[in-house]
């Protein structure tokens, strides 16, 4: 099935990089022009295959409803372009994108591209409450995982009853990420990596905290911020594995750490069901929603700078092989 795949974010491209590997060489990329997304696909040498690519602008900031009307305009040209062939595009899978699912048909003048006949939508993100109004509209598929909170999701989740709904038990990061040995000591001064975001997107401005300078007291910092992270871009999993601590303003890079058995401290008012489902399966997540000031901040830091000693005695829940129900879930055989 000749399909779309839709990268919006640099967590995306990680996470459907075996699946295009795995698909059809006509298949396309609809990515969106940020810095990391980019990176991934410049040097995806090796990890995700050269594939026709079509750039999109993301609907943020000043003006973001003329670049979202903009992006789904551009996006049909696109697609119409791709299905006008002897092989058709007949499948598009988008995470957390809802415009590329609603490019199927023109925003005027309402031409359906008929061989499109499965979009699916992946989600993970409860609060991306527009996204979901968008993709329910949309979507013939859609996919959750099973530790979805309900209570969050503005009523989406209520709302599937035409769509073919794929209930996932795992989070994203288990597909791309491989269990991965931790240094067998820790290193004086500890070492840390540390990701800020630059903020402005849809949901993460109300959910931004400020990290404080004295948090880094001690500690020798590996910078990954948002846009400015000059490593190898693939390699970003082996460096949360090799560093002895992460800190962290993205629940996304929180995740990925926490699940490598790295100890993680994410600081951000953000509520997810898969940060619950990595506390009560035992990883090493440290979660602060407040300004980072007073005594229980203080014993959190505490516990955070004694946790980084203590990862031997860690006992997670076995790693869930939701790399297959995805592969399954979309009727492929992973190669690798």
């Amino acid at each position: 099935m000749r399909t779309c795949w839709v990268l919006d974010h640099p967590a995306h491209v990680r996470l459907l990089a075996p699946f295009l590997r795995t698909g059809q060489s006509n298949d396309v990329i609809i990515a969106t022009r940020r810095k990391e997304v980019e990176t991934l696909l410049e040097s995806g040498d090796g990890h995700i295959p050269r594939r026709q690519t079509h750039w999109v602008e993301r609907p943020v900031g000043e003006k973001r409803r003329q670049k979202a009307l903009n992006r789904w305009r551009s996006s049909h040209r696109f697609l119409r372009q791709c299905c006008e062939g002897e092989s058709p595009i007949q499948r598009i899978v988008s995470i957390g994108a809802p415009l590329e699912l609603m490019a199927w048909r023109s925003p005027f003048l309402r031409r359906r591209l008929h061989s499109i006949v499965e979009r699916w939508y992946i989600t993970d993100t409860e609060v991306n409450h527009i996204a979901h109004r968008l993709a329910r509209k949309a979507a013939t598929d859609v996919s959750l995982p099973t530790h979805w909170r309900d209570d969050l999701d503005g009523g989406f989740s209520s709302q599937l009853h035409h769509l073919r709904v794929h209930r996932l038990d795992g989070l994203h990061g288990h597909v791309h990420l491989r269990p991965s040995l931790r240094p067998s000591g820790v290193s004086n001064p500890p070492r840390a990596l540390v990701r800020r975001l630059l903020g402005g997107g849809i949901h993460d401005d109300n959910e931004l905290l400020n990290i404080p300078e004295e948090v880094f007291d001690g500690l020798s910092v590996t910078l990954a911020d948002e846009d400015d992270y000059s490593g190898d871009a693939w390699a970003l999993d082996r460096e949360l594995a090799a560093h002895d601590c992460v800190i962290t303003q993205s629940v996304t890079l929180a995740s990925e750490a926490a699940l490598l058995g790295t100890p993680t401290l994410l600081i951000t008012k953000a509520e997810r069901g898969f940060l619950d489902r990595l506390e009560a399966e035992g990883y090493p997540l440290f979660r602060w929603k407040k300004p980072c000031e007073g005594d229980e901040w203080k014993n959190l830091q505490a516990q955070f700078l004694t946790g980084i000693h203590l990862t031997e005695a860690l006992e997670p829940e076995a790693w869930p092989n939701i790399r297959q129900q995805m592969a399954k879930m979309f009727g492929m055989e992973l190669i690798d």
